[in-house]
C-alpha cells in the first residue's frame, strides 16, 4: 500500500469523529444509567475468547459472522466476538453463580466478517440488557418494557414492537411428525413466506388435515391486534403445547400494556428469525424511517447449557450507531472558555474551579490569535482575561 493510501479503512469499518463520538457516548452513558436504574449491572466482556465459547447453540449465522484466529500461546482457535449474549451467558453461568435472577447489561463494539445489510457497519456497538434465572413471563414483560424505554430515551419516533413465538411453529412441527428433510424444507419456505410452496408441502406431507390447516393458517398470521384474535380462534383445538404458548404470548401482551398503555404492537406468528437460538417469545422494534429492526430480542432458555449451568434467559440489544443515526434529539456540545497560557496561581485556581463546575476550559497554547477560524475550531464563546488585577470570564467578541 502506498503512503497516499494508508488512511483507507476496510469496507464497513469507520472512524467516529468528535461530533458523532459525543452523540454516541452521551447516548451510551444515558442508556447504561437507564439500565442501572432498573437494576441491570454492567459487564465488560473480552474482545476475543476461545471459539467454542462464542459459538454456543446451533446458530450458523453467528458462525459466519465471527472472525477466527489462532492463539499463539495455546494453539487453540479464538474468535473475535460478533455477539455479546454468549459472553453474558457464560458470566451468569460460570462467574456469578447466583441463585436468583441476574440482570446484566453491556455496551461495547463487536466485529462482523461481513455487513448484515446494505450500509451497515461491520463494527456495531451493541447495547443491551439480559435477565437470567427467571422462567415466568414477568421476565419477558420487563425486557420488552425496557427495550421500549431504550428507544424512548433515544427519541426514536413511530416505533412498533413486532411479537412472535417460535414455540408455536415448533410444537406444530412436532405434532405433524415430519421427516427431518421435510421439516427443513418447510422451514426454508416459511422464512421466505412462499405461501404456494408452503401449501404444497403441507398438503403432500402432513397427514393430519387439521394440523395441516393450522400450519397454513399460522404462516399467514401477520398484522395488528386482529391477528392475535384470529390465532386464538384458529388454535382452539390445537395441541396443548400450542395453546399454552399462545396463552403465554397473550399474557405477555397484556402485561406490557398494563405498564406501557400507549405501546404499538404488531404480530408475526411465523417469524422464525433465530429459530435455532430462541426458545419462546421473540420481539423486535421497527420504525418507518429504517428498513431493519432497530432493536430485537427474545427468550433463549438453553444458552447456558454449554457452560454447565442452563438458566432461563431473555434479553434484547440494539446497535448504538443506528440509534444515534435515527434519534430525533439534538446533541449540542458544551461551548468552551479559552484561558491564557499563563502559570499565574490565581488563574490556575479559577480554571480548576470552572472545570469542577462542569465548564470546558481550553488553554490557548502560546497565546496565539483567536480569529474566527480558531473560535469555531475550539467552539468557544467566552475567554478569561485580566481586569484590574483579577482574572474574570468575559463573553468573547467575534472578530
Amino acid at each position: 500500500m502506498t503512503v497516499a493510501k494508508r488512511w483507507l479503512l476496510p469496507d464497513g469499518v469507520e472512524d467516529i469523529l468528535p461530533q458523532e463520538a459525543y452523540k454516541l457516548e452521551t447516548l451510551r452513558r444515558e442508556l447504561l444509567d437507564l439500565y442501572a436504574s432498573w437494576g441491570y449491572q454492567l459487564v465488560i466482556t473480552p474482545l476475543v475468547e476461545y471459539l467454542d465459547s462464542l459459538l454456543v447453540g446451533k446458530s450458523h449465522d453467528l458462525d459466519l459472522h465471527t472472525f477466527k484466529i489462532t492463539d499463539q500461546l495455546s494453539g487453540r482457535m479464538l474468535g473475535i466476538r460478533a455477539d455479546i449474549t454468549p459472553q453474558a451467558a457464560r458470566i451468569d453461568a460460570h462467574c456469578l453463580d447466583r441463585e436468583g435472577p441476574a440482570r446484566l447489561c453491556y455496551a461495547d463494539t463487536v466485529l462482523h466478517t461481513k455487513p448484515r445489510g446494505l450500509m451497515i457497519s461491520r463494527t456495531p456497538i451493541r447495547v443491551g440488557a439480559e435477565l437470567y434465572g427467571h422462567a415466568g413471563i414477568e421476565c419477558d414483560v420487563e425486557l420488552i418494557c425496557l427495550m421500549h424505554a431504550t428507544l424512548s430515551a433515544a427519541q426514536i419516533d413511530d416505533v412498533s414492537i413486532v411479537l412472535g413465538h417460535v414455540g408455536i411453529f415448533r410444537s406444530l412441527m412436532k405434532a405433524a411428525q415430519l421427516r427431518e428433510a421435510t421439516e427443513q424444507e418447510l422451514f426454508d419456505v416459511v422464512q421466505r413466506k412462499a405461501f404456494d410452496e408452503i401449501d404444497q408441502i403441507v398438503d403432500g406431507e402432513v397427514k393430519d388435515a387439521e394440523l395441516g390447516a393450522m400450519l397454513k393458517t399460522l404462516v399467514r398470521l401477520s398484522g395488528d391486534d386482529e391477528v392475535l384474535e384470529k390465532a386464538i380462534k384458529a388454535f382452539t383445538d390445537a395441541p396443548e403445547d400450542v395453546r399454552k404458548e399462545l396463552d403465554e404470548l397473550v399474557a405477555i401482551v397484556d402485561g406490557v400494556r398494563q405498564r406501557v398503555p400507549d405501546i404499538a404492537f404488531c404480530f408475526d406468528l411465523c417469524e422464525l428469525r433465530g429459530y435455532e437460538y430462541h426458545t419462546g417469545i421473540m420481539f423486535a422494534a421497527y420504525t418507518p424511517s429504517y428498513g431493519r429492526a432497530v432493536a430485537k430480542g427474545g427468550r433463549y432458555d438453553h444458552i447456558g447449557e454449554v457452560f454447565g449451568r442452563a438458566r432461563r434467559a431473555s434479553g434484547f440489544d440494539s446497535d448504538l450507531k443506528t440509534l444515534a443515526r435515527l434519534t430525533g434529539r439534538a446533541f449540542e456540545e458544551k461551548t468552551t472558555i479559552v484561558a491564557p497560557d499563563d502559570a499565574d496561581a490565581e488563574l490556575q485556581k479559577l480554571i480548576s474551579e470552572l472545570r469542577q463546575q462542569g465548564e470546558v476550559v481550553v488553554t490557548n497554547l502560546g497565546n496565539g490569535d483567536l480569529d474566527v477560524t480558531r473560535q469555531i475550531e475550539l467552539n468557544c464563546d467566552r475567554h478569561i482575561t485580566e481586569r484590574g488585577g483579577k482574572w474574570i470570564v468575559e463573553t468573547l467578541e467575534t472578530p
